[in-house]
């Protein structure tokens, strides 16, 4: 663990201060969990047999006989608070962003010490590709927003229940033939989740799993359709990716979609920046409904390692504003690609924004515009492509403009800008 002293402090509070305003102009709330959970919260969604349950955890028993541990992420903690809260009952889905320590008994890195920081953020309620590419442009277009360069965007998906066990015997057979290469942690492994050698540093265990089986090609339909819809929503946003097999996360809450992001600055196994994925049993674990998630986390250490290492300053946030300023409706897939583009250049503006994810009616959508207090509500649909125009409705007094796609931006950069 590490002191943070006045020299270095102004750098985090810049930093802190730019993600507060990034999480705002994509409409997420901030919200602050305990350092401590139950120790049950952690061994029931990130699992028993993982190497963070059972040696990386600081837990302890507190006077009443409970055991107690310092939270080691944060995802299992916001799912815990969001189910303990009734936040089912807000409007879905739900978007929440936080910068917290974390503490994990781990052999310090580079960049990643047993007290370090993350930011992150999580929406719940959405099974939609949108969400997934949602919440995981917040972090790159902030990493951008700082002027990195050499940054890589890794994809991966790891199936669902219904597709996943048969690529888990898949691996556990192949790496079996390999067994007396894996060190011992993998043997282990082996047993229990056979997902986690592919993440395995150690030089044999990573030159044994580049050659085992890729999880694409045990892809169910739906897990297969939800994969190539995060390909097409982060290739119309112009966010380029590598689809990389050995990317799998090594949380047992994990399904389908599975991102990393690598920095070129950072040497070895510590130039990972940020992990994240979606999460779409992590509710049932905690005794929930059935609920979707996903999010990441972004080591805060480690980001500020990366701009030292490029020369970078960390530029003064433009400032805060209250309360979500635009939201974009769609009806139909074709509008809902270019209602996820105008959201992304809206937010790169400054724009606090959110769109639709659920697959409602118009009317729905209009609904909930209108719950969320948002000034302006843009109206994509098939007449309005065929036209090349959007409506741009303004919530407080009901009226409606026809306005060009090309000029949605300008119009509604003018109209907040006056606002404020």
């Amino acid at each position: 663990m590490h002191d943070i002293l006045p020299e270095h402090a102004e750098r985090w509070r810049a930093l802190e201060s730019l993600i507060h305003d990034f999480a705002g102009r994509f409409g997420y709330g901030e919200i602050r969990t305990p350092l401590v959970e139950h120790t049950d919260v952690f061994q029931r969604t990130i699992g028993e047999a993982t190497d963070l349950v059972e040696k990386e955890m600081y837990t302890f028993t507190d006077r009443g006989g409970r055991s107690l541990s310092l939270r080691p992420e944060g995802t299992a903690g916001v799912m815990r608070a969001y189910l303990e809260h009734g936040m089912a009952s807000w409007p879905q889905p739900v978007r929440l962003y936080y910068i917290a320590p974390m503490f994990r008994y781990d052999r310090p890195q580079k960049g990643r010490y047993r007290m370090h920081h993350q930011f992150g953020a999580e929406i719940i309620g959405s099974p939609s590709p949108a969400a997934d590419v949602e919440v995981l442009s917040l972090p790159i277009r902030l990493i951008q927003a700082l002027g990195l360069t050499e940054v890589s965007v890794r994809l991966n998906s790891v199936g669902d229940a219904t597709c996943r066990p048969a690529y888990v015997e898949a691996l556990r057979t192949y790496f079996t033939t390999h067994v007396d290469r894996l060190c011992d942690d993998c043997r282990r492994r082996l047993a229990v989740n056979p997902l986690r050698i592919l993440e395995c540093r150690e030089p044999e265990c990573h030159a044994v799993a580049m050659g085992a089986p890729p999880s694409r090609d045990y892809l169910c339909g739906p897990c297969r359709e939800h994969l190539e819809g995060v390909k097409t929503l982060f290739s119309a946003v112009g966010i380029p990716y590598v689809e990389d097999p050995m990317i799998v996360r090594g949380l047992d809450y994990y399904t389908r979609t599975a991102v990393e992001i690598f920095s070129g600055r950072l040497g070895g196994a510590q130039n990972a920046v940020l992990g994240g994925g979606r999460y779409d049993g992590l509710a049932e674990q905690l005794g929930g409904p059935s609920t979707p998630g996903v999010g990441f986390g972004q080591g805060i250490e480690r980001l500020l390692l990366v701009l030292e290492a490029e020369g970078l300053r960390v530029p003064r946030s433009v400032g805060q504003h209250d309360g979500v300023a635009v939201f974009v409706a769609s009806v139909g897939s074709a509008a809902g690609v270019e209602a996820f583009k105008l959201l992304d250049q809206l937010r790169r503006a400054g724009i606090r924004s959110v769109g639709e994810m659920q697959g409602r009616s118009l009317r729905a959508q209009m609904k909930q515009a209108d719950k969320l207090g948002v000034r302006y509500a843009v109206i994509l649909g098939e007449q309005e492509l065929a036209a090349r125009q959007a409506g741009v409705r303004d919530m407080r007094n009901g009226t409606q403009d026809a306005v060009a796609l090309d000029q949605v931006l300008p119009t509604l950069s003018a109209r907040t800008t006056e606002d404020r």
